[in-house]
């Protein structure tokens, strides 16, 4: 009772101070800060004293470091940067259908689906054993090398079904993770209550396998975004094809650092915004 009074053994109540374990968990983690910060600085500002001093850096500088040649191409790359935000918008929501597609090809369990099953296998394992530019040439050199008329030859439409085929069967792995994630009572106890084959699927195990694999999949969807890029060997005049433009133009590398940055503005906020995913998942699942 005395305990109960005075609050000793149980758990924190509200406007207690912080115990001794929190103080020095408190104290641990500013002392971590600090030395992340001293040793990120101090690399940092060796990076910044050192690489100047390289017999070529005056060369580099000018080759890739151009300031003015920077802002001249940028409002023109950025412009060709539209270019691969369309090509990626229309592309994500068909690898997005195509591999769900695959995935449930890849589960289905009766016999007589077999052949389904199969082709399901081989779809993954084809194109997700061919690197994707190599399915880009194929498919964007290839397909318009039998005369079709236009504009059924654009290399924005053979471009675009290359980077689907290859890139839902990665997601559709991914989709099949998922799937294989929900324990198989609840699918015996959806079936148990008269549900078929693919009430289960479409009410029962979908539903929590794709909100499972979403981070995964957005992974995906960032690799996706850069690699429309490759896309402009086979013509289409987007942000990787435009710095090699200026650079031919101008003699100087420095677009194509300009490209990088701005692929960088939109990766990198989407990694950490994905991380934040992960980390919200997992903290519910513990």
């Amino acid at each position: 009772m005395a305990n109960q009074a005075t609050g000793s053994g149980g758990p924190p109540r509200a406007g207690r101070g912080p115990t001794r374990r929190e103080l020095r968990e408190a104290r641990m983690r500013r002392r971590s800060l600090a030395i992340a910060t001293l040793s990120t600085a101090i690399v940092l500002g060796l990076v910044v004293l050192l690489v100047p001093m390289a017999p070529g850096w005056d060369r580099v500088q000018k080759a890739f470091f151009n300031g003015e040649i920077f802002w001249k191409t940028l409002p023109g790359l950025l412009e060709a940067f539209l270019v691969d935000i369309m090509i990626f918008a229309w592309c994500a929501p068909m690898i997005a259908v195509l591999g769900l597609v695959i995935a449930l090809a890849r589960d289905a369990r009766s016999p007589a689906l077999f052949p389904l099953r199969l082709f399901g296998t081989i779809y993954n394992d084809v194109f997700r054993g061919v690197p994707v530019i190599l399915v880009i040439y194929l498919v964007g050199f290839g397909i318009p090398g039998l005369g079709l008329p236009r504009p059924w030859n654009s290399p924005y439409i053979w471009g675009t079904v290359a980077v689907v085929l290859t890139y839902s069967a990665y997601v559709a792995e991914v989709y099949r993770t998922g799937i294989e994630s929900i324990h198989e009572s609840q699918r015996a106890a959806a079936i148990s209550l008269g549900l078929s084959h693919w009430d289960v699927m479409a009410f029962v195990i979908l539903p929590q396998a794709i909100r499972r694999v979403i981070p995964a999949n957005m992974n995906l969807l960032i690799a996706l975004q850069k690699d429309v890029a490759l896309l402009s060997f086979i013509g289409p005049v987007e942000l990787l094809r435009q710095a090699g433009v200026y650079k031919s133009l101008l003699a100087n590398f420095t677009p194509y650092l300009g490209a990088a940055l701005i692929f960088l503005a939109v990766t990198v906020p989407a990694t950490r915004w994905v991380d934040r995913l992960i980390a919200r998942q997992n903290a519910a699942r513990s």
